[in-house]
């Protein structure tokens, strides 16, 4: 079947709300009965995107406080989640403007963010190099294309530059933190880096090969992935989550380490009542931990799914918000990727 970008939309889109459609998966009809998304979902999804995109500025960002060009990448990256691109859905203007104002951040040596005023810009430089490598998958307009390639093409080169010795990057590049790194930020240069390459754009298959040992590097004899190369032996299982979603990125699925890091995930987290093993990170954690489940196939993903969503659909505040750690908009935003993770409208979270 060849359709057209949009096209693919609109068909995945019937497949996530239409409930009796069997959709395939790996050759396999899902149950149908498993496979229907409950109203309550759906209604939490649909409040959360109009309250998100109705506090975005007319620049393009959500004016917080904290990690402007982070909040931005994850906000826009929850929108594309619903099925609106730059150019189409209910959702294109809140994108193309998110997308108009992370391009605005890129500076001369390729950073997206602003290392005057984020003191942790690597974060808002790998999720900025996700959200616009989902956008430049489905762009249409031909100036904004090239734009969008200019852009991630000297992304991808700073973050190259930024990489530690160890292969993992820290809170701000190599040279300037003085060779740190650390497991979250880490995860999010491995993501953005493979969103870009699956856009097509040319990334070194060194720097990804660098990164993937240093979470092997990482890995502790229970199979946990620890907070950083220089602190090693205590284990974190939202690290640990966070470095098998990039792995799978990676296309490491075959790895010797993969099986004990899964075991150690699910062990730690399957049970998502357990709030004290995301070390107060429980968005943060989920955002990737699903992302795990979800590439485990139905079975798995079916019961899990079931009773993340209906938490997440309980916290949901009056006004369409979540509450929680950092920022409402941060929170939103990860629940509303996690909630519609599904769907397949995000080329990098996709089986």
């Amino acid at each position: 079947m060849n359709l057209s970008p949009f096209d693919r939309r609109q068909f995945l889109r019937g497949l996530a709300v239409g409930g009796g459609v069997a959709a395939m998966v790996g050759g396999l009809p899902r149950r149908a009965d498993a496979a229907i998304p409950k109203p309550k979902w759906q209604e939490a999804i649909n409040r959360g995107l109009e309250w998100l995109s109705s506090k975005q500025s007319s620049r393009g960002q959500w004016n917080t406080t904290v990690y402007p060009t982070a909040m931005a990448a994850l906000a826009g990256t929850a929108l594309i989640a619903s099925g609106s691109t730059t150019t189409q859905g209910p959702y294109a203007r809140q994108i193309a403007r998110a997308a108009d104002f992370l391009i605005s951040k890129s500076r001369g040596n390729g950073l997206i963010g602003d290392p005057q005023t984020d003191s942790r810009y690597t974060y808002g430089h790998g999720f900025a190099m996700l959200f616009l490598s989902q956008v430049l998958g489905e762009e249409g307009l031909l100036d904004r294309r090239e734009e969008l390639v200019d852009v991630l093409s000297r992304a991808v080169q700073f973050s190259g530059n930024a990489q530690t010795a160890a292969g993992g990057w820290g809170y701000v590049s190599a040279k300037e933190g003085n060779d740190f790194d650390e497991g979250s930020t880490t995860i999010t240069q491995v993501q953005g880096l493979r969103g870009c390459r699956n856009a097509g754009i040319p990334v070194s298959s060194e720097v990804i090969e660098k990164a993937k040992e240093y979470i092997y590097r990482c890995k502790n004899p229970d199979g946990g992935i620890s907070y950083s190369s220089r602190q090693t032996g205590s284990s974190r299982p939202a690290i640990t989550a966070a470095a098998l979603a990039a792995l799978y990125n990676a296309g490491d699925y075959d790895s010797e380490h993969v099986p004990e890091m899964l075991a150690y995930s699910k062990e730690s987290l399957h049970d998502i009542g357990q709030a004290g093993q995301s070390f107060g990170h429980w968005h943060y954690t989920y955002l990737y931990y699903s992302q795990v489940v979800y590439r485990q196939g139905d079975e798995l993903w079916f019961p899990f799914r079931d009773r993340l969503y209906d938490r997440i659909s309980a916290e949901q505040q009056a006004d369409g918000s979540w509450e929680g750690q950092i920022h409402p908009v941060y929170v939103t935003a990860c629940n509303l990727t996690m909630l519609q993770i599904d769907r397949g409208f995000l080329p990098i979270y996709q089986r």
